[in-house]
Order: C-alpha cells, then structure tokens, then sequence
C-alpha cells in the first residue's frame, strides 16, 4: 500500500502487482519458470506438479483488501479521500531521511520530485480525458470497405496500396470482421490478397485472420504478425532498395509474437526473439537474432542464415531448422529443454525442402536459390532444434496408435 501510494504521488495512474501476486498464490522464487518444472504447480503444464498448487482465489482477495486498507489509512494521514486527488503530489514526499543517509550523499532529487504548479484550482493532476488514438483513421477502415465482397460473400479481392510506419497493428480490423462473421474458420486461402508498398508500423500484420494473405514490398518494425491466425504473409525489399535483402534487417524485433497459425516468408533478417511463444505459425526468414524460438511451443521454423546466441531458450515445442553454414551454431543455442539433431528423418528432409521452395516462389530469394541448387551438399548443413518434451510427446502418441488408443489420451500418458 505505500508503495503504491508513492507511485501516485509521483505521478502514476495505474499500478502493477505481478510478482506480489504470484508470492501470495504460492510461489516460492524458484526462478525456473522458463523450464517447466515449477515445484509448487505454477509455471508448469506437468499434471503431476500442477497437482501441488495450492493457491486459492480468496487468498488474492485477501491480499489486495489489505493493500488497499493500507493505502486508505496512509490516505487518512495525507488528507486525500481519492488516489486520482494524490496523483501527482510529488510536493507531499519527504525525502530527507534518505538524501541525508550518507549511502545517498549527493544524490539530487529536485527534478524527480519537482511538482508543476496548476495553472488553476481546478486544473486536473490526472487523466480526466479521453486520448485520441486516431482509430476512426485507421487503414483497416479502408481495408474493410475493399474487402466486402469477400466478407460479405466469401468472393476474392484483390487490393493494392501504400504504407507507412505511422499506419500501425494493420490488418487487425480486418480480421476482426472475419473472425466476426466466420469464426475460427476464417475464409479459403487468399480470398483477400493486399498488396503493400512502403515501410509498415508496429504489429503489422497482427491477429492476421485465415484468408488473409499479404504481401509487403518494403520493411516493418517490430511485432510482425503478433498473434496472428491464419493466413499468409511474404516480406520482400523494394527492388529499388540498393541493398542485398538477405544481408539486411528487413523485420524488427519479436516478429510471430504468441502467433497459432498461417505461415511467413521473409526475404531478410529479422531482430531478437524471433517467433517467442510462437505455437503454429510456418516461418521462413534469412537469418535472426539473439533469442530466436524463444517460448515457442509449436509450428515450424526455417532459418537460412546466422541466427544470434542463446537461440530455442525455454523452446518446449515445434521444430526449428537452422542452416549451420559456418558450423558453430552449437555455440549461440542454448540446451536447456531441446537437442541438437541432425535432418535425416525423410518427413523432415521433406518439410524442410518444401518450405524452402515455398519461400523461393514467393520472395525469389538468392539464398533459397543457392540452398535448393545444391540441394544434397546444403542439406547435411541443417541442423533441426527438438524438443525434448514435444519428442516425448510424439512418441507416446505414436505408441498409442500402435495400440489404438486416442491423442488425447496419448497426450495424458506423456
């Protein structure tokens, strides 16, 4: 409670209580999130540790009456009947006993704790006004009004446009209208094809819906595709770029955040964290950095180049496919829950081969080009990123076809 009572007086208008309220639902610091094996049943999909959770609703109830019984009291004491009316009284914190402490002996904190002075009595500290965020400009409006014929009667369309980095989360509406009108099914393939020239903003492409298929001649910032669902994405350098794609970054930083489906082609580099928490999405991309596969839990994911360190870090499912040129990829992947392999299983020299292909077709990339021309010397150079859970996985499966069992029931024994 006074915590967050000295956060308001210094201006805050939302406050965060995340570890606080995992403490209070039993977690005891183990700090292994990442790995799965959570000892008290939080951070874990294993039915046998989820068993020792203990945590109860009531228990969060409880903590957060007391919090605020806390801040009421400390309220009481400042003369305040509303945290709106504490907000921003920096001029009410007394810092002294710290600045005096001689740890802090010269610390200055006149600017974090200067108060700009109303202009009148009844001028707000705090939020009292709606921001505009300039949805009703947004390029899916547009998008939607060139897309009625195939939201209306599943009929293909075929639009192109510009875009700039200030048009941000597009085709998100889009495929709002969609999932709207046709649920988790989505439309056939490519009934709405876009095509885009320029640089695209923040999340674009995200929540892409299934029949959505698009095509970006230029760049994007961070978030490409972030949580889409289906549909197709294929990112190419303008011919006029003056640069060789497969040696730029083309993408930004957490592309395929969180996605569950549809498939993407990147003529170019991508930024960290490609594909964290990814759990469908097929993906092609020249090379990437640190953090590649992070999370990820499903799909498939092609690297035709470099990738940085610490690639498949807390990676329990899907399979990744690294084109090891320089052969010290073993050095920037990190072994916590997969294994190195190498691609001789003929359903993912398969795979592997068909969405290099794909991506050729769709991007005409130089390194697809080369990887495919010499197919029999490239292939002994890819390594596959598994899992050692999703093996586990699949193995039970199989051994519960061989006895004719279900998946469900598979996936319960594993």
């Amino acid at each position: 409670g006074r915590d967050t009572v000295i956060a308001a007086l210094l201006g805050a208008e939302e406050f965060g209580y995340a570890t606080a309220a995992l403490i209070v639902s039993g977690c005891i610091m183990l700090r292994k999130c990442h790995l799965g094996t959570c000892s008290v049943g939080i951070a874990t999909q294993d039915q046998e540790l989820r068993q020792r959770f203990t945590g109860q609703p009531e228990y969060l109830v409880s903590y957060f009456t007391f919090v605020a019984k806390e801040m009421r009291e400390i309220m009481a004491e400042l003369g305040f009947r509303t945290v709106n009316e504490m907000v921003g009284r920096a001029d009410l914190l007394d810092a002294r006993e710290a600045v005096d402490h001689w740890k802090a002996k010269g610390v200055d904190l006149s600017r974090l704790l200067y108060r700009q002075q109303p202009r009148s009595p009844d001028e707000a500290t705090c939020c009292n006004e709606e921001q505009d965020h300039g949805l009703d400009r947004a390029l899916d409006h547009q998008l939607i009004k060139l897309a009625q014929p195939a939201l209306n009667g599943k009929q293909r369309v075929e639009i192109k446009l510009p875009i700039c980095n200030s048009d941000r989360t597009v085709g998100a509406m889009l495929s709002g209208q969609v999932a709207q009108r046709y649920g988790e099914e989505g439309l056939p393939p490519e009934t709405i094809k876009i095509h885009f020239t320029g640089s695209a903003g923040q999340s674009f492409g995200a929540f892409l819906a299934k029949g959505i298929d698009v095509h970006l001649e230029g760049d994007t910032n961070d978030y490409l595709g972030k949580g889409m669902t289906g549909g197709r994405m294929v990112i190419c350098a303008s011919p006029e770029a003056g640069f060789v794609p497969e040696e730029n970054i083309l993408v930004g930083n957490v592309v395929l955040y969180g996605a569950t489906g549809g498939q993407a082609f990147i003529r170019g580099l991508a930024g960290e964290r490609f594909c964290v928490r990814n759990s469908g999405v097929h993906a092609v991309v020249e090379g990437v950095g640190d953090h590649g596969c992070e999370y990820m839990t499903g799909g498939v994911v092609v690297v035709l180049g470099r990738t940085g360190r610490n690639f498949g870090a807390g990676m329990s499912g899907g399979i990744a496919f690294v084109n090891d040129e320089d052969g010290d990829f073993e050095i920037r992947f990190n072994p916590g829950l997969a294994d190195l392999e190498p691609v001789t299983d003929p359903d993912d020299v398969a795979i592997l081969r068909r969405m290099i292909e794909e991506h050729l077709k769709l991007t005409g990339s130089s390194s697809a080009r080369r990887i495919l021309s010499s197919w029999e010397e490239a292939l002994p150079r890819f390594t596959k990123i598994m899992p050692r859970d999703y093996r586990r996985v699949l193995e039970e499966k199989q051994r519960a076809r061989a006895k004719g069992e279900t998946e469900l029931q598979a996936t319960h024994h594993g």
